[in-house]
This record gives structure tokens, sequence and C-alpha cells, in this order.
């Protein structure tokens, strides 16, 4: 398999950010996506596209903004191996101590980088993640309403910032903010599996604080073309997840109850911690009904096999 490292920066001065990109067939809005990144007013940032084997014209769009700007860093995958894979390799790619996902189709107002690289630096070492509000924009960019994403998590005791992680998540907005690179470094980050950014969130919240901007400055575009939307089962948003899931059995809400146990249990706090996150999963899972639904279709076709 070939891989293509375009602009690899070598030994030059780290940035103070790493931007990471992952892309599978972005072509539509990749443009307007990069060019809001690089029109940020802050500019000491790396930004690292890791593209997944597109087969539209992605690749010619990267190359085209890489040869123009030394801070791109395009990377070439000949083939696709799933979302979560590449959403971790732009993790593992980046240099410096702030880490931003973004996405090929979101935009960001000029001021994101400056304002969450400003709170961040300003802020205690507990602060992990910080995000500014969220604009939803249509698929030709039309804004179409502020979406209220409400996990400002600042208290001290990480079990109380898990439980309210656990009330409030409603989208992964926050996810896209700005993060301490070992922090997230630190976690499992995203899993191969449905809906396995609420755990990566639950795995930052029982690390450290998040802070939430008050500006509107980050565009989530809502269009046809959504992993969400595109993907109408569970099965095929596995699938999207990595590949290698075609054909597997999924009980998704189930994965999702044990790895946020898991998440629990293998974060950094004190056991009495542990222990009243664990109750607060226990009291607040908004899946049990599912998972109680999973069991019954597991149970019932392990039956069918046996019989």
């Amino acid at each position: 398999m070939e891989e293509h490292d375009q602009n690899h920066p070598g030994s030059e001065s780290r940035p103070r950010v790493s931007v990471g990109l992952p892309v599978y067939n972005g072509g539509r809005y990749l443009v307007e996506s990069i060019g809001s990144l690089l029109d940020q007013t802050f500019q000491d940032f790396e930004l690292i596209i890791s593209d997944n084997g597109s087969t539209d014209e992605t690749r010619t769009i990267c190359e085209g903004f890489a040869a123009q700007d030394p801070r791109i860093r395009y990377i070439r995958h000949e083939i696709n191996r799933g979302a979560s894979w590449n959403f971790n390799i732009v993790v593992e790619l980046a240099r410096a101590p702030y880490f931003k996902w973004a996405s090929h189709d979101d935009l960001h107002a000029p001021t994101f980088l400056e304002r969450c690289v400003h709170t961040m630096d300003t802020s205690d070492g507990d602060v992990i993640l910080c995000y500014p509000k969220t604009i939803e924009i249509d698929a030709d960019g039309r804004e179409v309403g502020g979406f209220e994403d409400q996990l400002d998590l600042r208290s001290d005791d990480p079990a109380d910032r898990f439980k309210q992680l656990l009330r409030r998540y409603r989208l992964s907005n926050p996810i896209f903010g700005l993060l301490r690179t070992d922090m997230v470094r630190s976690t499992r980050l995203l899993s191969a599996y449905p809906s396995s950014d609420l755990v990566l969130f639950a795995e930052l919240a029982l690390r450290g604080k998040f802070v939430e901007i008050p500006e509107r400055l980050f565009l989530r575009r809502i269009h046809p073309g959504r992993s969400v939307e595109s993907n109408k089962t569970m099965e095929e948003v596995a699938i999207w997840f990595d590949p290698n899931n075609a054909g597997r059995r999924i009980y998704p809400r189930t994965k999702l109850l044990i790895e946020h146990a898991r998440a629990v249990a293998l974060s950094p706090i004190s056991l009495t911690k542990k222990l009243r996150s664990s109750w607060y999963l226990v009291r607040y899972y908004r899946y049990w009904p599912f998972v109680r639904g999973e069991a019954k279709h597991a149970a019932l076709t392990l039956f069918g096999h046996r019989g």
C-alpha cells in the first residue's frame, strides 16, 4: 500500500496547534473547509490531512493546497480503513501540544483557533478541552440556527463531570474543539463501533475539565451526505467506522454500556470516584431500554441456533 506524505515538516520548529482533518470522498465541501482553516487569525498551526483512499477529487484538491502552503501535510492512503482509524491516525501524527479535529464539511469562523488557544493558555492545566458555541448551516452554507451543546464541565470532581456529561450530551460538536494532545492520547481514542465518540467524551471528562467559549465560532454543516444521514442502519454505521465490521452482528447500545464501564474502570481517578461514576452510569444510562431489547434479541438468536 502506498502512503504519500506531502510537505512533511521534518525538523522544523513545532507548531502550537495540530489540526487533523480525516477525509474520504469529501470533495464537495473540502475547498471551503480547508479555506476556513487557513484563514484563521491564529496562524501557528499545522494541518494534517489524512485521505482514506478517496476516489473523487479529494486528492487533487489536497495536493493543490499542500503545494501552496507548507503548513499542510497531506497523507494519502490507498485503501479505506474506516473512519475511526482515520480519525486516530491524525492524532498519532500530531506534533503540537494542542490538537484539534476538523471535518471536510464543517466551517470555522476566523477567530476559532485564536479564542481556543487563548482560553487554553490562560486556564489551569486541568482544562483539557475548550470549544466554541455552534451554528448549524445547511448544504449551501445558509444558517439554520444555533445549537446549545451545554458541555461546559468545570467541576473539580471527575465523577461529577461524568454525571453531567451523561445528563447533557446531545451531539458531538465539542469534540471539534481544542484538546491537549497528551490528554487525548491518554484515551483509547475513537474506537471502531457506532457512537464511540460518546465513550471518548467520557474518558476525557474523567481526565479534565471542558470549557465552552460563548461565541458561536463553529459552523456545523447539516446535509444528506453526513455519515449519520447516509448510513441508514447500525450495521452501515459500524462499517463506516471500520470496514472489517461487515457481516458482524451489532449490539451497539450494549457495546456502549460496556465501554462506558471500561472508561470508568481505566480512568486515572480514585476508587471512590470510580464507584460514584459507576453508580451514575447505572442511574442515568439513557440506553437501558435498547440494551434490554438487544439482550432479548441475542438470547432468541442463541436459542434459535441451538434449536
